[in-house]
């Protein structure tokens, strides 16, 4: 099944919420993955650490909400 650039935010958020929870921060390793289960309960591993720092680098190309999100997790920019 092909996920729509808005389920792959969604997982990558849910992914950066996991690891905000455990670890408290999100200065994420670049090479750091985090596992979680989809929609569908399949184990995903998602390449959080390419994922924070590339968001980094397209900050000003996102969303209020996307943001914001970002922000309530202490997301370095």
């Amino acid at each position: 099944m092909k996920r729509t650039q808005e389920d792959k935010w969604a997982l990558n958020l849910q992914a950066a919420r996991q690891y905000h929870a455990r670890e408290g921060h999100l200065r994420v390793p670049r090479k750091h993955t985090e596992q979680l289960e989809d929609t569908t309960g399949q184990v995903v591993e998602v390449k959080l650490g390419i994922w924070t720092d590339n968001v980094r680098k397209r900050a000003d190309k996102l969303s209020e909400q996307r943001r914001t999100d970002l922000n309530a997790l202490g997301m370095r920019w």
